[in-house]
């Protein structure tokens, strides 16, 4: 019987698996996880935990035939095949720079020993650099990009198929590695706690999505970012249970988004550490002593302004942040304290579990004017009238921040304004003032 090596990477599920499909139609499947040393390098304690737990949930869902193994890629799948005696591997498509580098360099090495290398799907609905504009250049834009991307659709979801596993223990695979030490409360692993996940958003939330996303006080959101990351399950799954409900229809438009900034990267693999908008290299940003010192306390939550740092406190506490407090957070480093905004957005892979490179630094060059959004870089968030609006009763930094639970709604995101009675920090920087700071480095750049 033939053997397919399965090259697991961000597709930890067996539902909708288009690749496992493609290797259980021919034989015999050998499951395998490469441990990429690079990656466990990069990665914070949240990521790597929830990484192992799914890892587990995985091979318990395969009977323990998952292998695992440490090492180079490249030569550890070749390793697997002359052992396995695999005629070739299978894995889906990897659309980060990193990902097609290394999966160039595999499937050089398996040429070379006579093995065929086959890459089937993606983590995507439509694979980046699918959506064009009419003279085959990419979008820049989200809004003319999504209207395509719909329009080119996607396949229904992949029935679960039938496999013949060949793998541990007759295949040697290494045990898969303990949590390492991290304090965050992250969400359970699987694919069951997906599926229970999506069930809960989609019969309690869903159908007020487009009222609701914005409030970081309600669960107004699904919260399948990790699971999506690591493809426990498939965006093709949720698009599949969507009707054309304006609530509907927003959560699409975020799935759509996911998709935006993985083409943006696949064009433009720069942007990683790069602005988009080559415009923006030229604008002062600080990075001397004092602006270490505002970093320091940006990132332990002790700005002085509560939807900041209930957010930052938030992100420690559960390696997640909610959507409308990230956008809140990236702006205050970039616009109030004038901080790089790789600075952040480095911050944010290293503790959030959900930490995707291409909705990282797209979202956060997003925030700080360099990306691809047309909004300019004055739109500068204020933290307080944020705070009111998104979490009027101040539920959310009560939450996160316990000094302020008997302040009142009025002054509860500027406890200042209290007076002698501030239970709080007080703000490290005015905003009005950076805000007008901000402005003057943009029309700088303006006019230079």
């Amino acid at each position: 019987m033939p053997k397919s090596v399965l090259w697991f990477r961000r597709d930890l599920r067996l539902a909708d698996n288009e690749a496992l499909c493609a290797a259980a139609a021919v034989g015999d499947v050998v499951p395998l996880f490469v441990l990429d040393p690079r990656f466990l390098t990069t990665s914070g304690a949240p990521r790597l935990a929830f990484l192992f737990r799914n890892l587990r949930a995985l091979n318990e869902s395969m009977g323990g035939a998952l292998v695992v193994r440490t090492g180079n890629p490249e030569e550890i799948i070749a390793q697997v095949c002359r052992e396995s005696g695999a005629e070739r591997v299978v894995c889906a498509k990897d659309f980060a720079p990193y990902g097609m580098q290394r999966d160039s360099a595999v499937a050089s090495k398996l040429a070379i020993e006579g093995i065929d290398f086959q890459q089937v799907g993606s983590s995507y609905a439509v694979e980046p650099g699918v959506v064009r504009k009419g003279d085959g250049t990419p979008y820049a834009v989200f809004t003319p990009f999504s209207k395509i991307w719909i329009q080119h659709g996607w396949p229904a979801p992949f029935a679960t198929p039938s496999v013949k596993w060949h793998g541990a223990p007759e295949i040697l695979s290494e045990p898969i590695p303990q949590d390492p030490p991290c304090s965050a409360n992250l969400p359970e692993a699987g694919e069951e706690a997906a599926w229970n996940m999506w069930e809960k958003f989609r019969d309690t939330a869903l159908d007020r999505y487009d009222e609701t996303r914005n409030s970081p006080d309600v669960a107004g959101t699904s919260m399948l970012s990790p699971y999506l990351r690591f493809g426990v399950l498939h965006s093709r799954s949720l698009l599949a249970e969507l009707n054309e409900t304006k609530a509907h229809a927003v959560f699409r438009s975020e799935l759509g988004w996911r998709e935006f900034y993985a083409d943006v990267l696949f064009h433009q693999p720069r942007t990683v550490r790069e602005n988009l908008q080559r415009k923006m290299d030229s604008i002062v940003v600080d990075t001397d002593e004092r602006a270490q010192q505002r970093f320091v306390l940006w990132c332990e939550g002790k700005t002085g302004y509560p939807i900041v740092d209930a957010g930052m406190k938030q992100l420690l506490a559960t390696g997640w942040m909610h959507n409308r407090v990230r956008m809140i957070v990236a702006s205050f480093l970039v616009k109030d304290l004038h901080l790089p905004w790789q600075w952040g957005a480095k911050y944010f892979m290293k503790h959030l579990v959900d930490g995707d490179i291409a909705s990282n630094q797209h979202g956060w060059q997003w925030t700080a004017g360099t990306g691809t959004d047309a909004s300019p870089y004055f739109r500068i968030f204020n933290p307080i009238s944020q705070g009111e609006k998104f979490d009027p009763n101040g539920t959310y930094v009560r939450t996160w921040i316990p000094e302020l639970a008997d302040t009142p709604n009025h002054v509860v995101h500027a406890p200042w304004l209290a007076g002698l009675l501030n239970p709080y920090l007080e703000p490290i920087v005015d905003h009005a003032a950076e805000r007008q700071e901000s402005l003057i480095r943009y029309k700088q750049l303006s006019v230079s």
